[in-house]
């Protein structure tokens, strides 16, 4: 069993950055592919961004180029940098883990956290 808690969460306005974390507790952190989703109020939930155990990277086209996801297996931590943020990345953050290869639809990761919210303000 994998625990994911996300912090960093707030209100930022448009063109503005913040740094998303995801403490990861349980075991073989560096075994698990990472990724964060976002879900916006009466959307679906969406794929952001996907980290690998090798720490090869995958991004949605809508935030590629502004965010960056990254990881630290010493820490049991993900984290995720938005940068250039515009109002659309208003959205729930979730952080999700999963045994094996990066995937981007929500049903084939196995952890989730609690999300934390990002509001970017125009």
């Amino acid at each position: 069993q994998v625990q994911l808690v996300e912090s960093g969460g707030g209100v930022v306005q448009a063109g503005g950055s913040l740094r998303l974390s995801c403490a990861a507790s349980g075991r073989s952190f560096s075994n698990y592919a990472m990724g964060w989703f976002r879900q916006a109020p009466g959307k679906e939930r969406e794929f952001v961004a996907a980290i690998s155990r090798i720490s090869n990277s995958y991004y949605s086209d809508s935030v590629k180029g502004r965010f960056t996801i990254s990881r630290d297996n010493a820490k049991n931590t993900v984290f995720l940098q938005m940068n250039s943020l515009k109002p659309e990345d208003t959205a729930v953050y979730y952080c999700t883990g999963r045994g094996g290869a990066i995937m981007t639809q929500p049903a084939a990761y196995d952890y989730w956290g609690q999300g934390t919210q990002v509001t970017v303000s125009s």
